[in-house]
């Protein structure tokens, strides 16, 4: 028995929606047991799946087949989990914030916080 890797995905909860599932394995950011998938792929028990979702990886191995979406406690059961955890939080990078009614920012305050983003050179 198969189901899926989308649908497999999003009825154990790893992502919200099946478009986002089906959007991910066509983005590469989906793998089972290391290679990338199209959404149609079958997975199968004891397969590893791997989801780049979110900003983390999570890593996990199919125990359950499920094709619909299904509870969090139900859901849980389906995989184990061999994802690393999360960095803690103070490892985020920290947001920038203005003072409220400081105005747009200028050119220079932008630049600045655009190398603050890592958004330029």
């Amino acid at each position: 028995m198969s189901a899926r890797v989308d649908a497999w995905i999003w009825a154990v909860r790893l992502t919200k929606t099946r478009s986002q599932a089906a959007a991910a394995c066509r983005a590469g950011h989906v793998k089972v047991n290391g290679e990338r998938v199209k959404p149609a792929q079958a997975v199968k028990p004891g397969d590893e799946v791997r989801v780049y979702h979110g900003g983390r990886e999570r890593i996990v191995e199919v125990k359950e087949l499920h094709t619909k979406r299904v509870g969090p406690p139900v859901a849980v059961e389906a995989y184990v989990d061999n994802s690393p955890p999360p960095p803690p939080r103070e490892h985020v990078a920290v947001a920038a914030v203005r003072d409220r009614g400081a105005g747009r920012p200028t050119k220079r305050e932008r630049r600045e916080l655009d190398e603050l983003r890592g958004r330029r050179p």
